[in-house]
């Protein structure tokens, strides 16, 4: 680009710019020119704004006429209305546009803004039929009914002709999270066409929980086929999925702690259920189910249902039926297993007596150490071996070298085998406790029973203890630090130190013991402060044990033994199979060794 070529486009550039600024409409003209789309864009609606502001708010679309002559035609006008049915555990709020429920206050449980728990409400959750009448698809969704209430049963009645009526009957059973719920197409069953009939059902999931992203990570709409496990869509990703491997006995709109479930009586045929995640604030997912009830033109049709609007408490879940609780998520084969049948029936035990959660949840961990003690006993004596061991271990290092690790390696297990040590004797015990380490990883994140339960500084129990908050993400830790999860990693830190002198690690073994710890803090800073203060009781429970056992193990008294183990006949020791194959592999790769140097 030559220099003329240069000086014109920056010239252009200048003359831009200005123009831009000094042509820019004022605020003024800007709000003028927004008023008028907005009146442009109601008046091709059909809609007369009310005043010259125009508030979209209270722009109604007009209805066709041709639609007030269809089927349910005087039903599409109306002036919406509410109805309210409590109890002890619930607040149902029941709308007659659509004659569905509204709204669910679940009584007694609080958001963590402080606000009642309310499970949907708004113009986003929609409930009702769509019926193929004439050719036209009916929503009921849209539909004003006629509402009446006698106690705490609500009825919603939309009427096609004489005699001809969809009837809506709720019933909000006394003391319970449940409602009772029945259609009755009435008069009907020549009128609709099809032999299936379509329940719509959508909702938005609002925000209950300190931690959004967690709440998003345990919510997914859940099904169960008859004769079939309740099984779920995905928990990270928006999905849709048909349901047609066979009739389906409830479906159910589950957040974190707590779901709304409905449960036919008549089996739906098929029907599809979708989850998309949300970003807007103060709402998780959305949820839509689309369920085909079977539809008989030949007989009256009424369908019986159930709802369910509750905390996901397990036992609460199992008292429902229908292997609701099977929503709650223990974990994965054998880890379900263990909390469902050990874990979780120690821990109700423990809360029978009224103890705090703090309280429970040292003696669980304490009553499980103690089970664990034989395996954590016997690890620390296979690993006092392997230290006793580890001056003639060094001795044969240094006569072999480093350049045969084949041959080294095969000394080892001479050495072992002649002092009757299992080299993995220290692994294994640690591996059995494994399971009930991880169970514990998806019993704490999904127990109800933590939910606002605080101790010490942790307010609640269910979510992360932000001791300090950062305002700002740091990567692998987020934008709090878990005083809890800082203690837990600290205390791992020293075990690991301890363990290393117990074992007589070195090398790079000796700092890997160090690295997981640390990864671990960034995993579990956003985890729930009661599984970190059980990590954390765990760790100094251990630290009690090892000095316990440490006083009762004499090393001098292991070391004869060791030593008066070398004396003895060959065929007094039994060769493990472990030692067998072991041998075996060395000397197949002492044998390959040695080809390639041939």
């Amino acid at each position: 680009m030559d220099k003329n070529t240069f000086t014109g486009l920056f010239l252009i550039m200048i003359i831009l710019g200005v123009s831009v600024f000094f042509m820019k409409p004022n605020e003024a003209e800007i709000k003028k020119e927004r008023e008028r789309i907005t009146a442009d864009s109601l008046k091709k609606a059909g809609v007369t704004p009310n005043t010259t502001e125009t508030k979209q708010i209270n722009a109604k679309p007009a209805i066709d006429s041709a639609a007030l002559k269809g089927p349910f035609g005087a039903n599409l006008a109306g002036n919406a209305q509410t109805l309210t049915v409590e109890n002890e555990k619930l607040k149902v709020t029941f709308s007659n546009l659509g004659g569905k429920i509204a709204s669910v206050e679940i009584k007694g449980e609080k958001a963590y803004n402080g606000k009642p728990v309310t499970l949907f409400e708004g113009d986003q959750n929609k409930f009702g039929l769509n019926l193929n009448i004439g050719g036209q698809i009916v929503n009921t969704n849209n539909l004003y009914f006629t509402a009446t209430q006698t106690g705490n049963t609500v009825n919603m009645k939309a009427s096609y002709a004489e005699g001809k009526d969809i009837e809506f009957a709720y019933t909000l059973q006394p003391d319970s999270y449940n409602v009772d719920f029945n259609i009755n197409l009435k008069g009907l069953n020549q009128v609709i066409q099809g032999n299936t009939v379509a329940l719509n059902w959508e909702s938005t999931l609002l925000e209950q929980e300190k931690d959004p992203k967690k709440e998003q990570e345990h919510s997914a709409p859940y099904f169960k086929y008859v004769d079939k496990t309740p099984d779920h869509l995905n928990l990270r990703k928006d999905e849709k999925e048909e349901l047609k491997e066979g009739k389906i006995e409830w479906i159910s709109f589950k957040q974190h702690f707590f779901s709304a479930v409905l449960m036919s009586n008549t089996p739906f045929e098929k029907g599809d259920l979708e989850v998309k995640i949300l970003t807007e604030p103060g709402t998780i997912k959305w949820y839509g189910a689309n369920m085909q009830l079977p539809f008989n033109q030949l007989a009256a049709q009424n369908y019986g249902f159930k709802f369910y609007f509750g905390t996901n408490k397990f036992s609460t879940l199992k008292a429902q039926g229908h292997e609701l609780e099977k929503q709650v998520d223990l974990g994965y084969w054998p880890l379900k297993y263990i909390n469902r049948f050990i874990v979780l029936p120690v821990f109700n035990l423990l809360e029978s007596f009224h103890w705090g959660y703090g309280l429970i949840i040292l003696v669980l961990t304490i009553l499980l150490k103690l089970a664990m003690s034989p395996l954590t006993y016997k690890s620390y004596v296979s690993m006092a071996k392997m230290r006793i061991l580890k001056p003639e271990m060094d001795e044969i290092k240094a006569k072999v070298g480093e350049d045969n690790p084949t041959l080294l390696q095969q000394e080892y297990l001479k050495l072992y085998k002649q002092v009757g040590v299992n080299p993995l004797g220290g692994c294994l015990p640690m591996v059995l406790q494994l399971p009930f380490v991880m169970a514990f990883f998806f019993f704490f994140p999904n127990l109800f029973e933590l939910r606002g339960e605080s101790f010490l500084w942790m307010k609640d129990l269910s979510t992360y203890d932000n001791f300090i908050s950062f305002g700002f993400n740091i990567p692998l830790i987020g934008n709090h630090l878990s005083l809890m999860c800082l203690l837990m990693t600290i205390s791992t830190l020293i075990y690991t130190y301890f363990n290393n002198q117990i074992s007589g690690a070195t090398g790079q073994m000796k700092y890997i013991g160090y690295i997981m710890p640390l990864i671990f803090f960034g995993v579990l800073n956003s985890y729930p402060s009661g599984l970190n203060y059980y990590y954390f009781l765990a760790n100094m429970i251990t630290f009690l044990q090892q000095f316990i056992i440490r006083k009762m193990v004499n090393d001098d008294k292991i070391h004869a033994i060791l030593q008066e183990n070398k004396t003895k006949p060959k065929t007094e020791k039994k060769k493990s199979g472990f030692q067998s194959r072991l041998e075996d592999y060395m000397r197949q790769q002492q044998q390959a060794a040695n080809q390639k140097k041939k």
